[in-house]
């Protein structure tokens, strides 16, 4: 993993996060239809550009430690802004709110753990949270445009709500997954630490 800035992968992740007030303002600001499909847009974009920065940087070779900064912070701060936004417009129940927010609190926590008692950093991102990620970026703009009425928001409703379901289920088997791995690393720390002394 490399130390440059300027990669197209990192490009992206910016861009992504610089969608977020754009976003934000669009969902919470005129409330009218066509801000409403600007903004579902944005977010089918970030979707999009999630996948798509992943898969330039192997491609390119452009791995860097700042996009593996810059990809999961944009991922979280989507999906934050997204369930605040369409909670406070009444789209999404608060209950999902708090299941996301509890399950950011909890990997936040592990992380705090494992940057205190490791050399760790970081962890590995996997694939079942890559995946949830994704669901929940197709969940937010299905429920966002199945809001209104009509036969055909009823259906992108239903779809978007069996996204969420999958998305805040692999969202939580994620964070087993990184509890997993921190206490591995923990554990492995301290086996090191009492094998050194």
């Amino acid at each position: 993993m490399g130390d440059r800035i300027v990669t197209w992968p990192n490009a992206l992740s910016a861009a992504r996060l610089l969608g977020v007030p754009v976003f934000l303002w669009l969902v919470l600001g005129p409330r009218t239809a066509t801000s409403d499909l600007i903004a579902a847009g944005i977010l089918g974009l970030a979707g999009i550009t999630d996948w798509l920065d992943g898969k330039l940087a192997r491609m390119l070779n452009q791995q860097s430690r700042l996009g593996a900064l810059l990809d999961p912070a944009a991922d979280r701060l989507y999906i934050a802004a997204t369930v605040i936004a369409l909670a406070v417009r009444g789209i999404m129940p608060w209950w999902l709110f708090g299941a996301i927010a509890g399950r950011e609190l909890i990997v936040a926590v592990a992380l705090l753990v494992l940057q205190r008692r490791t050399v760790y950093g970081a962890l590995q991102v996997s694939f079942v949270g890559k995946t949830a990620t994704l669901c929940l970026m197709y969940a937010f703009p299905l429920l966002f445009l199945g809001a209104h009425s009509g036969t055909t928001a009823e259906v992108v409703r239903v779809l978007g709500w069996a996204f969420a379901i999958w998305g805040i289920a692999l969202y939580w088997w994620a964070a087993m997954l990184y509890l997993t791995q921190v206490r591995d690393l923990v554990r492995e720390s301290g086996m090191e630490g009492a094998a050194t002394s």
